[in-house]
């Protein structure tokens, strides 16, 4: 979650953690969600939503918030958190601005672990007032042995799509990537 707090909202995020963790706590099974929207400060409006659920399988807990200025632009932050009743984790949030211009940009992570592995990747993409797009992701993932893959893909209007990609066993010895 450190990754998150630093970029995207602390208010969704936040609440997310703060749902997660007192659904989790109970010995009982069940779910709870919720919505609302109102009128703010900036002429526009805001709308908030979520939810929690907890079963035999695991834990989950998703919420969102999309905010309008009354000028045209929007921006929209949402995220989820899920354990696994065996103990696997993963979260995932990110924010999307649509300015009154036509551009916009958007980030985002992800981030999960379990018996089997972990891992994590963050991307980024925006685009101007004329259209032009840029956009990158980058992906790191190990295996239960230690094996380690780690890549970046890169995407530019007119260019296209670029991508490059490492593996290294536990040793941190080059190994070549499987497809």
């Amino acid at each position: 979650m450190k990754h998150f707090s630093k970029r995207y909202s602390h208010l969704t995020i936040g609440t997310l953690t703060t749902m997660f963790w007192l659904l989790a706590t109970p010995a009982h099974a069940g779910a709870l969600h919720g919505h609302q929207a109102f009128s703010n400060s900036s002429g526009g409006v805001t709308a908030v939503g979520g939810g929690v659920a907890k079963g035999a399988r695991g834990t989950a807990a998703r919420g969102r918030m999309t905010t309008t200025d009354g000028q045209g632009n929007v921006t929209s932050t949402g995220g989820g958190v899920i354990q696994s009743a065996t103990g696997g984790r993963a979260a995932r949030a990110g924010t999307t601005t649509r300015n009154a211009d036509g551009s916009l940009s958007h980030q985002s992570g992800v981030a999960a672990s379990g018996a089997r592995g972990s891992l994590s990747s963050q991307g980024s993409f925006t685009r101007d007032v004329s259209g032009q797009g840029n956009g990158s992701r980058s992906t790191t993932a190990t295996g239960a042995a230690g094996n380690t893959y780690s890549g970046n893909t890169t995407y530019s209007k007119g260019s296209g799509v670029s991508h490059s990609g490492t593996c290294t066993n536990a040793a941190g010895e080059a190994i070549p990537c499987r497809n």
